[in-house]
């Protein structure tokens, strides 16, 4: 009971992976003469479903195992459904977001192209050394939640598990880029679906609850710590999202605003459900008593697989196959995102095919032994967050037509000002500089009992704002210097020519000369 046998695990394990693999470079040979634009994007090819597949395939990994259980053994009912709900809801914004930014960046595909196209190519680079920091991490956490997750499980080793994944995800996206990963998280994306509602429906029959522990756990209460997550929660996913180039390429990649909006709003239901009942077993193995509280040993990021200990092997068995199939299509999402992102920004999509071929092999490298050493899977998640909470509000002041003086400096600055005000924030709550470089890196985790994270969070954005205004006015205040003293006009905050929209305004003039012309003759 609870766990398979060393070599029905490794069947099971290598497997799955040997199935992938086989998929991947099947599909990968069948589009081995794409163009190098094919392998780095899919602008306007995708329907509603294969998007909401992508959505969720990309959206899930194998660390919502531990983080999304641990939160219910700590906030409850409360902290669950908050941070279901705040993971979930804002890939409703790519639906808003996107058409936006492709009216005003047409052959754009990530929100650096976007922000090149906006700011110029210093602000583009800015934020492309943050979004690749960023994936880096993303992908670090994934390969350190499968080796805790199949050591958790099965006994096994975990270094040879993402060695495994690490060249089997690097075949055949090297061989397929972004439109490989494409197809194989639709695939991923369905069994993962099934084999959640397999399991779910199996923990329900055969785990049975002590109802005395539910009230003695206190888990359906609400808690400080629950109610400073209701602004914590959104706020850190929302803004980390922008930063993920692996959704920007599927947002990009639909065939229209309608297929868009309709497969995110899938998505969203969707993953909503699943964050749902993984973080339920939680609470499950709390009023069952398969995890204590008391017991300091055992935290409350293990509580799932605490359940599964209690539950027949092939249950286990199931959810070896979703673990895998989860990590494999974040990982593989993550890779492709990297590479786009990279190829893209930093050099203008000029590298031969292979050449970015190479690259996607060199970073894994680092990875792993990143991976191997890692701490909290969800410490990463969170500085991360904190970085693009003092970010993404700067920057989107840019979509704002009304802002339209807003420029490159003011998004830098006010994004670095905003990491700064996190420093300033926790050496005056904790009186402590040491303490206030430490909020930065949240090394104490989200739980901890006191205000301090729950500050972080909201001087990143409103700091960043705050900076991005006074680098405004110094800006303006030094161009307006400068004019009185050449004696020139002043034009800082004249709107700018949209370029764009002057040559479509010719080529209508130029038709209509045109065609009157044709009539005179």
């Amino acid at each position: 009971m609870g766990q398979p046998s060393f070599e029905a695990s490794n069947a099971i394990i290598y497997l799955t992976y040997g199935a992938f693999l086989v998929l991947g470079t099947g599909i990968a040979w069948t589009m081995r003469n794409q163009t190098k634009t094919d392998f780095l994007s899919g602008n306007g090819t995708q329907t509603a479903w294969p998007l909401a597949l992508n959505f969720i395939a990309s959206g899930l990994g194998s660390g919502i195992l531990f983080t999304y259980p641990e939160i219910s053994t700590i906030c409850g009912v409360q902290g669950l459904i908050v941070y279901a709900l705040a993971s979930a809801l804002p890939l409703l914004v790519f639906g808003w977001v996107t058409p936006i930014i492709r009216k005003q960046c047409p052959d754009g595909f990530v929100l650096t192209e976007w922000t090149r196209h906006r700011y110029g190519t210093p602000a583009m680079l800015f934020l492309s050394f943050m979004t690749l920091v960023t994936l880096f991490l993303y992908m670090v956490a994934e390969l350190s939640a499968i080796g805790q997750v199949v050591t958790t499980l099965t006994g096994l080793d975990g270094l040879p598990i993402i060695i495994v994944q690490c060249i089997i995800t690097t075949i055949y996206t090297s061989l397929g880029g972004f439109k490989i990963s494409f197809l194989t998280d639709v695939i991923q994306g369905g069994m993962v679906v099934g084999l959640i509602v397999i399991a779910t429906i199996t923990i329900g029959v055969k785990t049975e609850i002590n109802r005395d522990l539910i009230d003695q756990s206190g888990l359906t209460k609400a808690s400080l710590l629950g109610w400073q997550l209701l602004y914590i929660l959104p706020v850190a996913v929302l803004t980390n999202d922008f930063f993920l180039s692996n959704f920007w390429l599927r947002a990009f990649s639909s065939k229209t605003d309608k297929d868009l909006r309709l497969g995110v709003s899938l998505a969203t239901i969707i993953i909503l459900c699943i964050l749902t009942l993984v973080g339920s077993t939680g609470l499950i193995a709390a009023w069952s008593g398969a995890w204590t509280p008391d017991n300091v040993d055992t935290p409350g990021s293990l509580a799932f697989f605490l359940l599964l200990e209690k539950l027949p092997n092939w249950v286990v068995g199931i959810v070896l196959v979703m673990v895998v199939s989860l990590s494999t299509a974040a990982f593989d999402s993550l890779q492709s995102a990297m590479v786009s992102s990279a190829s893209n920004d930093l050099f203008r999509n000029r590298l031969n095919i292979w050449v970015i071929r190479v690259l996607v092999v060199l970073i894994i490298i680092p990875t792993v032994v990143l991976a191997l050493k890692a701490p909290s899977i969800l410490q990463i998640f969170l500085i991360s967050d904190l970085v693009s909470a003092a970010t993404i509000p700067v920057l989107m002041v840019g979509l704002i037509p009304q802002f339209y003086w807003w420029r490159g400096f003011e998004f830098v600055v006010g994004s670095l000002g905003g990491i700064f005000t996190i420093f300033i924030f926790g050496a005056i709550y904790y009186n402590d500089a040491q303490r206030g470089g430490q909020l930065i890196l949240l090394q104490e985790g989200l739980y901890t009992g006191d205000w301090g994270v729950f500050g972080a969070f909201v001087a990143a954005p409103v700091g960043g704002l705050i900076w991005g205004c006074l680098a405004f006015g110094a800006r303006i205040g030094f161009l307006f210097a400068q004019s009185k003293i050449q004696g020139t006009r002043f034009d800082a905050l004249d709107k700018p020519v949209d370029m764009r929209a002057l040559q479509d305004n010719n080529d209508i003039l130029a038709d209509s000369i045109g065609s009157g012309a044709g009539k005179f003759f």
